[in-house]
């Protein structure tokens, strides 16, 4: 077996080389990737080389949205064997601090996740990965599916933090990979009225395929103003995914009385002026999304079971060979791409 890769060796700049067999401990399955999606913060370091604190050091591998195939068992595995197929949740934690203690382990300080500095990503034929953090998948959902686990883990948690339920009525600001699969996700939870808001065009007509009620192109309308006329007391859950100062600050005003505002976009400024005085008045609840946590088994049913399609955002697929043109695409292509995903083999 020949285990090859692609590193980051420069901003903008990738190159394949053939590197070492891993080895697996006695608690870890050595897995045969077969497809890796590429993620926005993917994008971001190999454009600017860092994201925040975390910031590339040397030569680095990218990827870290992937699923494959058990081709060998350490021999204290218990739950997989060898011909599985696996998605992989990318953050392996302490399990010792009080936040993995008490479930809330996304919030590790100690967390080794893939494609996060230093650690490196999944952009490599094989992967050594622990066995109790790769989830095995049912015989009809695809390796392809797999790899789209990670994302729609996050939709998930978002929709969870938002407590999206039954009948709710729900705003998603972005249209992105991690808008359309918080709509999938809201839509599972029981939502009944889903309006999502973008300023392109075509990511909005995706967002009417997987099932949005409305959409609102902000490039030509007031936002605010268009939802209100939709709805004047506001909606349910507020679900912020475009990673924007001007959404950020949109949501106080979409937000009903006693509803939720839920942030999962990182926008570029640290700080942005807020009008606290709005959701003070509402009694409006803020909560944040940071990765997700617990989710991975029941995505996977979701999935499974017919209740989320995630399928239907995958817009472009490149072999492995290409990897550094399948980045230029995205890059250059922002408009025409929803979700990229590269076959490893």
């Amino acid at each position: 077996m020949q285990n090859k890769a692609f590193f980051m060796t420069d901003l903008n700049k990738m190159e394949m080389r053939e590197i070492e067999m891993p080895k697996i401990k006695d608690t870890e399955v050595l897995i045969k990737l077969e497809y890796v999606g590429i993620c926005g913060s993917d994008v971001h370091y190999l454009e600017h080389g860092k994201i925040g604190d975390f910031v590339v050091e040397g030569d680095f591998i990218l990827g870290h949205e992937c699923a494959g195939t058990v081709v060998e068992v350490g021999k204290n595995v218990k739950t997989l064997k060898v011909g599985d197929k696996v998605a992989l949740e990318p953050g392996q934690t302490c399990g010792q601090c009080e936040f993995c203690k008490t479930g809330k382990y996304n919030l590790c300080p100690d967390v080794e996740f893939l494609a996060t500095p230093p650690y490196h990503g999944c952009l490599e034929n094989y992967i050594a990965y622990p066995e109790n953090m790769a989830f095995k998948l049912p015989d009809h959902i695809t390796t392809k599916e797999g790899a789209l686990i990670e994302p729609l883990a996050v939709g998930m948690h978002a929709a969870a933090q938002g407590n999206v339920k039954l009948g709710d009525s729900v705003v998603i600001l972005g249209a992105g990979c991690i808008g359309l699969v918080t709509l999938l996700a809201c839509k599972a939870y029981g939502a009944t009225d889903i309006t999502v808001v973008d300023v392109l065009q075509k990511r909005l007509d995706y967002a009417m395929r997987l099932g949005a009620t409305r959409v609102i192109n902000a490039s030509n309308e007031d936002t605010i103003e268009a939802y209100s006329k939709i709805n004047p007391k506001g909606a349910d859950v507020v679900i912020e995914t475009a990673g924007s100062k001007v959404t950020i600050q949109q949501t106080a005003y979409l937000v009903k009385t006693g509803g939720t505002v839920v942030l999962v976009g990182m926008a570029p400024e640290d700080i942005i002026e807020y009008n606290f005085a709005k959701i003070l008045a509402k009694e409006a609840e803020i909560k944040s999304v940071f990765r997700y946590r617990n989710i991975y088994p029941t995505a996977i049913q979701a999935v499974a079971q017919g209740l989320i399609d995630v399928s239907g955002i995958v817009t472009h697929e490149f072999d492995f060979e290409l990897t550094p043109e399948a980045f230029q695409y995205v890059i250059n292509n922002k408009q025409d791409v929803v979700k990229a995903v590269i076959k490893i083999g």
